[in-house]
C-alpha cells in the first residue's frame, strides 16, 4: 500500500518537531528540521545557535549542510525539507542557492520569516506547503519563551 503525500509529510513534519523538542531540551530556540530524498530521511538538525555560539546554525542550515554531504552534491532538487518553523530570509536564501525542491513548514514567523521580505526568495521550483502541524510548533515556541521570561 501506498503512504499518502498527506500522511507522508505529516510523519516527517512530526520528525522534523522531535528535533525542534531537542533543541528546547538544549535551550535553543526550538526549531527542527529534516531533509528527506526518495521517502528517506537523509539529514537531521536543529538550532545549534548557543551551543556554536554562530547566528548561522539554524536548524536548515545545518540540514542543508549534512544533506549536501549525505549526497556528496551541492543541489537539493530531488529532496523535501520540513521545517518546524517558516524559516529566515538566511535559511530561505539557502534553501534556494541548494536548489529544494520542497519545503514545507509548520508554524508562519510574521515577524522573522521570509514571506515577510518576499515570497520569492525561493527557488523558482521550489514548490511549498506552508501551515503543517502549525499549531504544535506554536505551543512549542510560545512555551519556550513562556519559560525564558519566568526564567526557567
Amino acid at each position: 500500500m501506498l503512504i499518502s503525500h498527506k500522511s507522508a509529510d505529516e510523519r516527517f513534519m512530526t520528525e522534523a518537531l522531535k528535533e525542534a523538542e531537542k533543541a528546547y531540551r538544549e535551550d535553543e530556540i526550538p526549531v527542527g528540521a529534516v531533509v528527506v530524498c526518495n521517502d528517506r530521511i537523509i539529514a537531521r538538525a536543529h538550532n545549534l545557535t548557543e551551543r556554536l555560539n554562530d547566528v548561522t546554525a539554524h536548524a536548515e542550515m545545518q540540514a542543508i549542510t549534512a544533506a549536501a554531504n549525505h549526497l556528496g552534491g551541492k543541489y537539493l532538487d530531488q529532496c523535501t525539507i520540513y521545517v518546524s518553523l517558516e524559516p529566515c530570509a538566511m535559511c530561505a536564501g539557502a534553501l534556494a542557492w541548494a536548489q529544494i525542491g520542497k519545503l514545507v513548514y509548520g508554524a508562519s514567523d510574521p515577524k522573522r520569516g521570509y514571506t515577510k521580505l518576499s515570497d520569492q526568495i525561493l527557488h523558482p521550483k521550489t514548490s511549498v506547503i506552508k501551515g503543517l502541524k502549525a499549531d504544535v510548533s506554536k505551543e512549542m515556541l510560545q512555551a519556550f519563551f513562556r519559560d525564558k521570561r519566568s526564567g526557567i
